[in-house]
Order: C-alpha cells, then sequence, then structure tokens
C-alpha cells in the first residue's frame, strides 16, 4: 500500500447558536467533515474564551484518528492548531499508543516514527476559567458507570450523566438514574465509513474514551463542570500483545497512565479549572462486580455486550452470550452475585456451556492471548475461575470442571488464593482527589 504523504487537519470552528461543531480533514486528495452538535444553551462568554478555543482544537486532533487510520502516514499536520511542547506530546501518544490495537492487528509498525507538524504555543496555560462544582459522568451502559453512579450518590456528589450518541443500554440506565442527561450528537462523514471497508485502506480499533473525553471537556466549560469523572478500573491498564517493542493495549485510553496525561492537558487548558480521574481507579473489575450487587434496580437495563453499541444498532437481546465480554463479566459476577439473580440478567448459563470453554480459557490465560475486549486482567479472570470450583452454585458447571486441572497445574491453588485476595484489595495508584476518596472508600466496604 502506498503511504499518503501526511494527514490535515484544519482548524475547527463551533457555532454557539446551534451548538455546532465542525472538523475537517485531509488524507491525499480526500476530505471529511465531521460535525458535533452539543445541547443548545451553552454560555456564550465560555464558548469565546481561551480555553474552549484550545479544547476545540484538541478535540479536533483527537477526533482525527477515524479518518488518520484509513492509511496510516507517518506524517500529522495542523498548520493552523497551535501545540504546547505536551500537546504535542499528547498528540503523538494518542496516534500511538490510542491506536496501538490498529496498529498491532494491521501489522503497521508506527511506535517512535510518528511527527506533528504544527506551530509552536509557547502559552503552557490558559487563564483560570470560574467553573462550578459541578461533575459530568460518563454513561457507557455497562456495570462501571452505574457503579459510579451509586457512589457518588451515596457520598453526595451531585452529577450530570453524560454520553455521545446515547443509545440502547446507555438510554435506559440514565432512564433508571433519573437525572437529566447532556446528550451530544456525533455525526462521522460517511464516506469515511465506507472507505473503510474497502480494499487499499486501513479499518480498526481507534481510542473511543479518549474521543469521548474531549467531547466531554467541551461540555464542562460550556455548560459550567468543574470535573469529568470516569468509571475506569485498575485492570484497563493492562495491556494484550507485544507488538513492534511495545505493549498494546485494548483499553489503553482507559489506563491510568493516560488518564493522568490527559488530565495535565485538560487542566493547562483551563488554568486548573477542570479535573479529569476515574472513581474506580482503585478497583479490579471483580471488585467492581461486587459493588454491583449492592443494588438491583439496573439489572435489567445494562449490557457490556459490544453488540449493542454497533453504529447499526441492535435489535437483539441485551447480552448476546457468546462474545469475551459477555463471557468476562457473567464469570466476575459468579463469586459475588446469587445464581438466580445473575441467570435473570443473562438469560441462560454461560459457564455450562461446553462450546464456551475456549473463550474462558483465553480469558484465564489457560489458551490462545487476552482478547482484544475490554475485559479484566488474566490472573483476575483465573482467580475468579479457581474460586468458582470451590462455589456451592458452580462448582459443577461445565467450563468450570473442564478447565480445574488445567487451571491448578498453570498456576497453583496458593497463587490463586493470592491473587482473588488481591483483587479485592483496593490499590492507592488514583488519582481520585483525597476527600472523596476517603468518602468513597468508607462507604464501598
Amino acid at each position: 500500500m502506498t503511504l499518503t504523504e501526511h494527514f490535515l487537519i484544519e482548524r475547527p470552528s463551533f457555532d454557539p447558536a446551534t451548538g455546532k461543531a465542525v472538523f475537517t480533514y485531509g488524507l491525499d486528495d480526500l476530505r471529511f467533515t465531521e460535525t458535533l452538535t452539543l445541547p443548545a444553551g451553552a454560555d456564550p462568554s465560555a464558548a469565546a474564551s481561551p480555553s474552549f478555543a484550545k479544547l476545540l482544537e484538541l478535540t479536533a486532533i483527537v477526533l482525527g484518528v477515524s479518518y488518520f487510520k484509513l492509511k496510516a502516514p507517518f506524517v500529522i499536520a495542523a498548520p493552523e492548531i497551535a501545540l504546547s511542547e505536551a500537546e504535542r506530546a499528547f498528540t503523538i501518544d494518542v496516534y500511538e499508543n490510542g491506536l496501538g490495537e490498529f496498529y498491532a492487528r494491521n501489522n503497521l509498525m508506527r511506535f517512535g516514527k510518528l511527527s506533528i507538524e504544527a506551530p509552536l504555543d509557547s502559552e503552557a496555560t490558559r487563564p483560570t476559567l470560574d467553573l462550578p462544582n459541578r461533575t459530568l459522568l460518563p454513561i457507557g451502559g455497562g456495570k462501571d458507570s452505574l457503579v459510579s453512579v451509586d457512589l457518588l450518590t451515596h457520598t453526595g456528589v451531585a452529577f450530570s450523566p453524560f454520553a455521545v450518541n446515547p443509545k440502547g443500554p446507555i438510554i435506559t440506565s440514565i432512564a433508571v438514574i433519573g437525572t437529566p442527561p447532556v446528550y451530544v450528537t456525533r455525526t462521522l462523514d460517511a464516506e469515511m465509513i465506507r472507505l473503510g471497508k474497502e480494499p487499499g485502506y486501513y479499518n480498526g480499533h481507534v481510542p473511543s474514551t479518549a474521543i469521548n473525553s474531549m467531547i466531554a471537556a467541551l461540555c464542562s466549560v460550556l455548560f459550567g463542570y468543574n470535573q469529568i469523572v470516569l468509571s475506569n478500573e485498575r485492570s484497563a491498564s493492562e495491556g494484550n500483545v507485544e507488538f513492534d517493542g511495545r505493549e498494546t493495549n485494548h483499553q489503553y485510553s482507559k489506563s491510568l497512565g493516560f488518564e493522568l496525561l490527559i488530565a495535565s492537558i485538560l487542566s493547562d487548558a483551563t488554568g486548573g479549572a477542570l479535573k479529569y480521574f476515574s472513581l474506580l481507579r482503585p478497583y479490579s473489575e471483580a471488585r467492581i462486580a461486587s459493588l454491583f450487587t449492592h443494588e438491583t434496580k439496573f439489572d435489567h437495563v445494562f449490557s457490556s455486550c459490544n453488540r449493542n453499541f454497533r453504529l447499526t444498532g441492535n435489535d437483539g437481546p441485551l447480552w448476546c452470550g457468546e462474545c469475551p465480554k459477555c463471557h468476562f463479566v457473567f464469570l466476575i459476577f459468579a463469586p459475588f452475585m446469587a445464581k438466580d439473580r445473575l441467570l435473570s440478567i443473562f438469560g441462560k448459563n454461560l459457564l455450562d456451556n461446553p462450546a464456551h470453554e475456549g473463550s474462558f480459557r483465553e480469558l484465564a490465560g489457560l489458551a490462545g492471548q487476552k482478547p482484544w475486549e475490554c475485559v479484566g486482567e488474566i490472573l483476575e479472570a483465573a482467580a475468579c475461575l479457581y474460586t468458582l470450583t470451590r462455589h456451592a452454585d458452580w462448582h459443577d458447571a461445565a467450563v468450570v470442571k473442564a478447565v480445574k486441572a488445567d487451571l491448578f497445574a498453570q498456576y497453583g491453588e496458593p497463587a490463586l488464593q493470592l491473587a482473588m485476595a488481591e483483587c479485592l484489595t483496593d490499590s492507592h495508584d488514583h488519582h481520585i482527589p483525597p476527600a472523596l476518596a476517603a468518602k468513597v472508600a468508607a462507604y464501598a466496604v
């Protein structure tokens, strides 16, 4: 494939009257336009602020990954967007590590080879914005953000649910939350979507959490929120495979490393006014599953199955029961949730189908590699399976019986016991403001 010379990012525009932001990109002789439609009623002075202008430009850069990946050139050009040294490093990180899975699955060597051509912005920070003490909480439709809802509610932190292109479980979950949401419509260029299916163009995974976080930052400034609270767990920092000299991670933009990087960028852009952190960073996926069991009202509206979040939508059940996401979520709930409740949520026993054995083996590191999905750590999955071998409700399930001997042989029972204990021990490696961290820790026992 002939590589295009560079990927062009033009200066974006925003109309506060309509709430429409327009982003334009170039790739060879191709031109693409993407739009965001934000809610009406933005503060005109906020829209005219240097902070919003900077965030809009950075959003243009991050959204651009969807168009860049069609050809994956080595040069990113933004001739009308001035970037500080920190913002240049952020851009390269998004286009290298954020697209790590895309490069690995397309066998493209790009790490350490990309460059950004843009004017130098010598102004490291913007004037401090006056943002109200309010929280914007992205809702993904799965268990994690709903645990954050419970934690924030019980610690007295008011919040507004936030989502980009809400559908399916996002809408049903927010309906149960009962708090007015902030919704944004993202309209991708149709030609980009078409070309991604054509020979001669690449396609693959993009860092969606980075994209949605930048859009949330725009809304925070326009509508007055001083913190964006994510729901990313500590397991998200574990990668999938080694490729081109680096660990590549399907969940890179959910990792702690990226959280610290984007938090710094958003803080600089707003003069320190906007905070960004994950409320669930101290927890493993298993610990989050145990916290989810405290509340039943979301049982039949949430889903982590990716079939619910396709561009074409999904008219089927909330859980397909066949994919690694379904299998992993079922696995981490099983040690903590009553069996009849879990079967009611999923509609069937995913651990009692011999056809699923291979998938559970991959999750637990007994075969293949960690799936390219938002699933937890390999040792965490192994520890949960170990717990089920000793659980009255699950020890006779077909998959549990089939993997038990290999599980014990590979890890050893003492190591699995220790791993389960560590899954349920909260980490201190997080970015949560100390006062809030203390309140959450007191509640989440």
